[in-house]
């Protein structure tokens, strides 16, 4: 079975028969690399299911993830909704457990898979909740968190019977503030659980960079042990830290998203690239006779707009002619753009989109050129919606119902959107002006 066009992302990929059902829901770090495993002639996991499964495989498709964590979400409530023959696990209602921090005079943490509108705060959900229950147990050892750890219920109206105060063991080893027996005020404890509330938020720049350097010794004195623990603790940030798109799934998600993602399947095959296009940008140049010369840069991932890498340029007139050349211009904004991710470190796009016809593609070309980089570069004609391509003699006519085709269509046209929009916003200034 072909899996080139799965793309070496996180994400959660859907097996199917021929009948289009899906047999199977698994997540990935790594699509292409997890799917393979199926494949090979001797894989690790010898399970019953793996030889039953892969013989009726048909079909895969995939829904991309920003992170493993998102990806992690997303399987377990496709497994809920979808309930395939294959999967052992999230048959049931069981969710992922989020840290909470209680609503209470002098608030507790703990663990919890039912999030309530209780007025606590919570936090997660964290799929991966090992480390994350190692990390908590570690940070309550060192005080670091000090928040009570018993489930008595008192509060500043309602303290706590004295009697109970001492058969605490916490409070006669130390352990907690004791806010039962007034060893700490209110105002105090709340500043405690703040504390503790920006660390779950995000706030975690002292402490990794503490356990680094504690790591880092603790290697050179060959405690890898130690190490290892600290090590644990870092990934654990990493894994608190990912981003989770995914609340709850509409209706159509699955439908919407392995049309995205097929799309950008559909122009691997159709443009005869080496890996999926995940990652496209397109570019765009509008003017009214030279004048408010404008280009714009658009980007899609896995076939939805991220807006976050869209660009505006202004034509600089010393390197592009006044007048209507758009050669000069797209030549200008490709090279400004390149340079930009060049400058940032940033990832390089899977296939750069021109709108134009063999001109403007020579165009780019040249601005890929002086900035010593290669990568797919086509450009799309509006007229017969041809697609020119370096590697091509001829240019390249799809089917107007092709997905790859229509995923094009609406990269060249957001470009033109974005683009025009900052055009007419120049020329609105110039004309006040005047």
């Amino acid at each position: 079975m072909d899996l080139s066009h799965l793309p070496d992302t996180p994400g959660v990929y859907l097996m199917r028969d021929a009948a289009g059902t899906v047999l199977y829901v698994g997540k990935a770090k790594d699509l292409r690399a997890r799917v393979t495993q199926y494949f090979q002639k001797n894989p690790g996991d010898r399970r019953w299911k793996i030889p039953n499964l892969v013989a009726l495989i048909r079909r895969i498709d995939y829904v991309a993830a920003s992170s493993e964590r998102e990806a992690l979400l997303t399987e377990r409530q496709l497994i809920y909704k979808l309930q395939p023959f294959f999967n052992e696990m999230w048959k049931d209602s069981k969710t992922y457990p989020y840290v909470e921090i209680t609503r209470e005079d002098f608030p507790r943490l703990f663990f919890t898979r039912r999030k309530l509108r209780d007025g606590g705060q919570y936090f997660g959900p964290f799929p991966k909740v090992e480390p994350v229950k190692k990390l908590l147990g570690y940070l309550s050892r060192i005080k670091f968190i000090n928040l009570r750890r018993c489930r008595w219920d008192f509060s500043v109206a309602k303290p706590l019977d004295e009697r109970k105060i001492k058969t605490c063991l916490y409070f006669h080893t130390g352990q907690c503030t004791a806010p039962c027996a007034g060893k700490i005020s209110k105002a105090a404890y709340a500043a405690l659980a703040g504390r503790v509330a920006d660390f779950l938020k995000g706030d975690y720049k002292k402490l990794r960079a503490a356990f680094k350097k504690k790591m880092a010794a603790a290697s050179a004195g060959l405690a890898f042990e130690e190490a290892g623990m600290y090590r644990d603790f870092l990934n654990a940030f990493a894994h608190m830290e990912e981003r989770v798109l995914v609340s709850k799934l509409d209706p159509d998600f699955l439908e919407k998203a392995t049309g995205r993602t097929g799309s950008v399947t559909a122009l691997k095959e159709a443009l005869g690239l080496a890996r999926p296009p995940a990652h496209i940008e397109a570019f765009d140049t509008s003017s009214l006779f030279g004048r408010q010369a404008v280009g714009s840069s658009v980007c899609f991932i896995n076939g939805e707009k991220n807006t976050a890498h869209y660009r505006h340029y202004k034509i600089n007139f010393k390197n592009a002619p006044e007048g209507s050349n758009d050669f000069a211009m797209i030549e200008e904004i490709v090279g400004r753009r390149l340079a930009q991710i060049t400058k940032k470190g940033e990832p390089l796009p899977d296939l750069l989109v021109i709108d134009g016809g063999p001109g403007q593609l020579a165009a780019a070309m040249k601005a890929m050129a002086a900035a010593k980089v290669k990568l797919p570069v086509i450009s799309l004609a509006k007229r017969l919606e041809e697609i020119y391509s370096p590697l091509r003699a001829r240019p390249l006519l799809l089917d107007r119902a092709n997905p790859g085709l229509r995923l094009l269509q609406a990269l060249r046209d957001e470009a033109h959107r974005f683009g025009i929009t900052y055009h007419r916003k120049l020329r609105g200034r110039s004309e006040l002006a005047e």
